[in-house]
């Protein structure tokens, strides 16, 4: 979820691309990718292969892959939960860290869960919980005191919202602007990290704003916010790991696998070209560096952004090879992405899986914190090269679906 303000249009390495800008940056969105499938694509394939069938396996490998990863999420946001109320019933600093340290697992997994989105399934479709997970950038100021604001916020109006609970939470989640997030990762974050006004570090909250006679106003309701806010994470990801359950019938799952195979296979593709050329490249990435701002960065307040950017891009390497490592180290893989293609032009599959192993490199060797790579001279080339990675990632994606017959946009959905 991002904070868009204007209509803006540039023009990128000789592409028109159309995107809604933050704070006035212009950041290199996709353009529409929208092309014309090729003539008989199962034709190329080698006769010993069955591409059909091959095809039905690499969508049961995702839908496997789907539910593990959204059942990390769910096992380790658990565990958050718990080790918030065990923070708020005995407020120290150890116990703070201890939540903190939770947070920060429990980011791993999801992030890595970005890969299934942008194609209307049950985490942003009409009535999807992304919204109330995962939105991004928040204004601080409208949960709790700021810097030259003590008392300011949801919790400190004790008159306008007199009692805390999750009805109230998700009815104000994005009342008003984008950057009004009262839900999520994100609204966790900040409670349990504070403003980050630190160049080398993440914010530094101390645990007594949740101490009786503390220096913040208000220590119960912050408390009361926290755990409600942990308990919507649970239950909003509960629900999606049940959507992809294998064991439950009639659910989403069961309907993804019952479509016909290249009804899946534009969503699958749709999700991670969607994610790299689009989201990632220009939403998540760009607009920091080009606005230079903190402000901008995903996981501002804890410092996280660079490990929000490593689990997206592994994310979309798990969908196209079909294999994810589990939290408990285990693995779930088949029939993949890449195999398909392989089958149809073996030349193209070399090429993206060259990109995507490239895109790895480059996020994994991104300046700590983030928020100095986006403005240290030495280190912003190599934020900038990655965005060009990312994207031609999404386009190599988008190229491989072609030639299936398959016609995918990599545009950020309106």
């Amino acid at each position: 979820m991002k904070l868009f303000n204007n209509v803006m249009v540039a023009i990128l390495w000789g592409v028109t691309v159309v995107l809604v800008a933050a704070c006035s940056s212009t950041a290199p969105a996709a353009e529409t990718t929208a092309a014309e499938p090729t003539e008989a694509p199962a034709a190329r394939a080698a006769e010993t292969v069955d591409l059909e069938a091959l095809k039905t396996e690499a969508i049961e490998t995702y839908a496997n892959i789907v539910f593990a990863t959204y059942e990390d999420a769910y096992n380790l946001a658990v565990d958050l939960q718990d080790k918030i109320n065990a923070f708020v019933a005995d407020p120290t600093a150890e116990t703070m860290q201890a939540a903190k340290d939770a947070w920060l697992a429990a980011r791993e997994p999801y992030g890595q869960t970005e890969a299934f989105r942008f194609y209307g399934g049950p985490i942003d479709d009409e009535d999807g919980p992304e919204g109330l997970i995962n939105a991004w950038p928040l204004d601080e100021v409208y949960i709790d005191y700021v810097d030259g604001e003590a008392n300011s916020g949801i919790i400190n109006d004790v008159e306008t919202y007199p009692t805390i609970d999750k009805a109230l939470l998700i009815s104000l989640n994005e009342v008003g602007a984008e950057e009004n997030i009262s839900t999520g990762f994100h609204a966790i974050e900040f409670l349990l990290w504070g403003q980050d006004f630190s160049r080398d570090g993440a914010g530094n909250r101390p645990y007594t704003d949740y101490v009786a006679g503390g220096a913040a106003p208000n220590p119960d309701r912050r408390a009361l916010y926290l755990q409600t806010a942990a308990g919507l994470l649970v239950e909003d990801l509960a629900e999606l790991k049940r959507a992809w359950d294998p064991a439950i019938e009639g659910n989403y799952r069961a309907d993804f696998l019952s479509q016909p195979p290249n009804d899946a296979l534009q969503k699958i593709f749709t999700g991670i070209g969607v994610l790299s050329k689009s989201e990632l490249a220009g939403e998540r990435i760009f607009t920091a560096y080009d606005n230079q701002d903190q402000e901008d960065e995903h996981s501002c307040f804890s410092d996280n952004t660079h490990r929000d950017i490593i689990t997206n891009a592994q994310g979309i390497y798990n969908v196209y090879v079909g294999k994810y490592t589990r939290v408990d180290g285990s693995t779930v893989s088949g029939a993949s992405l890449a195999d398909v293609i392989a089958a149809v032009n073996p030349e193209l599959n070399e090429e993206l899986l060259t990109l995507l192993n490239t895109m790895l490199q480059q996020v994994n060797s991104i300046h700590i914190p983030f928020d100095q790579a986006i403005v240290l001279a030495d280190e912003r080339p190599q934020i900038l090269e990655l965005v060009t990675v990312l994207q031609d990632s999404g386009d190599k994606i988008a190229e491989a679906s072609t030639d299936l017959g398959l016609m995918i946009n990599t545009a950020l959905p309106e």
